[in-house]
């Protein structure tokens, strides 16, 4: 356990799913001013699926990633700027742009089984000097043993950190304290954690991270993020105050930044909110970005979007196979259509 805790803010990264990416380039700079005011340590700004995101698969950007950053970096003093990056997704041109723009964060994410994905990228990332970071997506897939493997493997790349990402909020605390507490153990470098709110686990499962020996861990103003969103930066600072960790950014800051700065920009639709399908993102341990192209589908084939996550997650689908929930929207209307097609037959 560390006393010592860095927090990373991402609603303008985590939290562009929310609103499907439609952050301006002004409303960023002025959430990232209220966060700097407050003494954030790292604010993260990219298209909710990293750089090069915007596209008609994961959904248009408001803007583009260098009017982002541009809008951004000034508002930053002390906080630090960090971007998103898939293999597949950014590109090496997006890592220079961000590095020429003055992030000093290329977090880079790939599935949990995939690590060896990112080896040219941790490469690139070093040498532009930039802090690099590596995220291990949907890790509840994985055994801890496996996680193990693949962090290393980041550890091996160069990787700064290297985060457990509970991306479908599906983890319990015990699997967070196998995980991180496994690695902790077995890395020399930093470890991370990453929560999202799917089982209402957010808050509860990143004091488990840290317990376990995480020393860098994620979260949104209000929880804004994918699915039911992640853990609320505010209550995250709370919370860990009153466990007595040391934590550099400031209550009331990062609540007035909640309520003053970003709350005004959500409706009633963006908000996040715990109800039936997002539990069911973390219940059936699906990707919690789904959850917005989900409801389309269901609205599309009028099928109840519950059915179709309990059925991407019985087929294992993980990010990059967005394409699958339309085809899994339109089996399940068939299937209908056929079995009262069948029932009228038989009547």
């Amino acid at each position: 356990m560390t006393d010592d805790v860095r927090l990373v803010d991402m609603t303008l990264r985590d939290g562009m799913h929310a609103v499907d990416h439609q952050f301006t380039p002004d409303q960023m700079a002025d959430v990232a001013g209220a966060l700097d005011a407050a003494n954030m340590d790292v604010v993260e700004v990219s298209h909710g699926d990293g750089m090069g995101g915007s596209s008609i698969n994961y959904g248009f950007a408001a803007a583009s990633t260098e009017e982002y950053l541009d809008a951004v970096r000034p508002e930053l003093t002390d906080t630090e700027l960090s971007v998103l990056l898939l293999p597949g997704i950014g590109t090496v041109e997006d890592l220079e742009l961000a590095a020429s723009k003055g992030a000093d964060v290329l977090r880079i994410a790939t599935h949990v089984t995939e690590a060896d994905v990112s080896a040219e990228h941790f490469d690139y990332a070093t040498d532009m000097g930039l802090e690099a970071n590596g995220l291990l997506m949907l890790s509840h897939m994985a055994d801890p043993e496996t996680v193990l493997e693949q962090a290393s493997l980041m550890e091996e790349y160069g990787a700064d950190a290297v985060y457990v990402m509970d991306s479908a909020g599906a983890l319990l605390p015990d699997g967070v304290r196998d995980r991180v507490g496994l690695l902790a153990d077995e890395l020399s470098i930093d470890v991370g954690f990453h929560a999202h709110n799917n089982l209402g686990l957010g808050i509860g499962n990143t004091l488990a991270g840290l317990d376990a020996g995480a020393v860098t861990v994620d979260g949104c103003l209000r929880g804004l993020g994918a699915g039911s969103g992640n853990a609320q930066m505010e209550v995250l600072v709370g919370t860990l105050e009153k466990a007595g960790y040391d934590v550099g950014p400031d209550l009331f800051g990062t609540m007035d930044a909640a309520s003053d700065v970003l709350e005004p920009m959500l409706t009633a639709e963006t908000m996040p909110e715990l109800d039936n399908d997002s539990l069911i993102l973390g219940y059936a341990g699906v990707y919690s970005s789904f959850l917005r192209h989900t409801r389309r589908a269901a609205e599309q084939f009028d099928i109840d979007p519950r059915d179709i996550l309990v059925e991407l997650g019985e087929l294992g689908v993980v990010g990059g196979q967005e394409d699958m929930i339309t085809d899994v929207a339109a089996r399940l209307a068939a299937e209908r259509a056929d079995a009262a097609e069948a029932n009228n037959a038989n009547t």
